[in-house]
This record gives C-alpha cells, sequence and structure tokens, in this order.
C-alpha cells in the first residue's frame, strides 16, 4: 500500500474513530503522517516551453514513499509529469508517459525504494501554464 493510500486510510479510520468518540491524539497521529512527507517538499516552478524541462537530480528519503506533485492553488494550467529513475533509464515511469496534475497533492510514483536517485520530467498540459509554481515531496 501506497503511503498517499495508507493516509487516506489513516484519514479515514480516525474519522470512524472520532465520530465514535475517540480523542484527538488520534487525529493528531494521521495529520502528522501526511505532514511529514508533505512538510519537506521542495517548492518549484515551472517557466513555459515547447520542450520537457527536467528538475533535479533528487534521492528519495523515508520521509516518504511515493513521489508527490502538487500546483501551487495560484497556478494557472495544469502539467504533464513524469519521473525518470536516472540509475537505471533515461525515460518516463509508466511506459514512458506522462500524467497531468493540478492544484490537489498527486503521486508521479509509487512504493519507491529509499535512496533511489531520479529527475521530475514536466511539460505544459497546454498554453495556459507560463509561470507555474508546485511543490515536490519524495
Amino acid at each position: 500500500m501506497t503511503r498517499t493510500r495508507r493516509t487516506a486510510a489513516v484519514l479515514a479510520a480516525t474519522t470512524a474513530l472520532l465520530a465514535a468518540g475517540a480523542t484527538a491524539p488520534a487525529a493528531a497521529q494521521a495529520e502528522g503522517a501526511a505532514a511529514s512527507c508533505y512538510g519537506g517538499a521542495v517548492s518549484l516552478t515551472y517557466h513555459y516551453s515547447t520542450a520537457a524541462v527536467e528538475y533535479g537530480t533528487y534521492t528519495t528519503t523515508s520521509r516518504c514513499s511515493d513521489i508527490n506533485i502538487k500546483l501551487s492553488s495560484s497556478a494557472t494550467g495544469f502539467l504533464d509529469a513524469c519521473v525518470v529513475f536516472v540509475d537505471h533509464t533515461s525515460l518516463c515511469n509508466h511506459d514512458n508517459t506522462y500524467s497531468t496534475f493540478g492544484p490537489q497533492w498527486a503521486t508521479v510514483a509509487t512504493d519507491v525504494k529509499d535512496g533511489t536517485r531520479f529527475k521530475l520530467r514536466v511539460h505544459a498540459y497546454d498554453t495556459d501554464a507560463q509561470n507555474v509554481p508546485f511543490q515536490l515531496a519524495f
């Protein structure tokens, strides 16, 4: 199970416990799990380019088991992104395909082993994506 899914499961369980009369520490523990991953996020800005732009090389940590992206709420447009595991390939994950991301935290790569070196490859979903601030958590 990915950390994102685990976090969702913990949040759902916490909600159920609170509804049943559990104490606030359970809710704080669930929030802490998400905060520990996203709290160490790197802030970046994509500047429109007709070619894909690479960010990194980064190394995954035990803070997150996934590689996550979130566009700023002030962002106009969406971004297409993928992860390149640089010690193994020059191609994107998921059969060299991009996925489209917006203003909610979403997973670019799941269940990534700690210490894995990667680059984030990004291109604009459309021409609205001129200067897009985003965060990367890993």
